[in-house]
């Protein structure tokens, strides 16, 4: 592959990731606060916790709730999926944990969380058969993140890799950085036994660390 080719898929990537941000924006001015799944009929709406959706060894309790946020970031409502559909990162365009995966996983868990400022925060998890396959899976999921970390002068880019450690768990978290250099958020990979998963956070001040640690903290539990 060329690195003309390399660079417009990149491109490609990234401009359905700014068109879905703008969509999901749309629709917090407009009043509508996340379109719940079948399977998440008692999702969260106006910040309250999203209900637990029983899974093998992985559900929505392993993600993210209203309450692990930090201040500043207020949620206005979740869309949870135990599909494994959902797409990944801004760095992985339409890849989904299902893709990455390929359907081997025992349990999917995802949920996209929005917030009053228009920020957006998304995680997707898989339970693995095997710690083998998990090894895997978050190798495949590290080299996702490191591919938008090399990007030319004046381009949106992820950092350096830092790592974290909770009981039970580990991650590589990285901020984000816009086109002028300011932090724009991040993205962390999660690993605890035999679960992975991917959380980004978008459009959000707050620490990517911290966001990290209660995603950790929860897929550990």
């Amino acid at each position: 592959m060329t690195e003309n080719q390399t660079v417009q898929q990149k491109s490609v990537r990234r401009n359905r990731v700014a068109a879905a941000a703008c969509f999901a924006a749309a629709l917090i001015m407009a009043g509508v606060v996340g379109t719940q799944s079948a399977t998440a009929a008692g999702a969260a709406h106006n910040g309250a916790r999203p209900a637990a959706v029983a899974a093998p060894g992985l559900g929505s309790a392993h993600l993210v709730q209203s309450e692990d946020f930090q201040k500043g970031m207020t949620p206005v409502g979740a869309t949870i999926e135990l599909t494994g559909r959902d797409a990944l990162s801004a760095c992985s365009g339409e890849e989904t944990m299902r893709d990455l995966t390929k359907g081997q996983a025992t349990a999917y868990a995802s949920v996209n969380w929005t917030f009053d400022n228009h920020g957006m925060l998304r995680e997707s998890a898989a339970s693995a058969p095997t710690g083998t396959a998990a090894d895997a899976w978050e190798k495949q999921l590290v080299a996702l993140v490191q591919d938008c970390q090399d990007e030319p002068a004046g381009h949106w880019h992820y950092g350096a890799a830092h790592t974290l450690t909770v009981t039970g768990g580990t991650a590589r978290w990285y901020p984000a950085y816009n086109g002028d250099g300011g932090v724009a958020g991040g993205v962390a990979v999660l690993r605890s036994g035999t679960k992975v998963a991917i959380v980004e956070v978008t459009g959000q001040a707050g620490s990517v660390e911290g966001t990290a640690t209660a995603a950790l903290n929860r897929l550990s539990s």
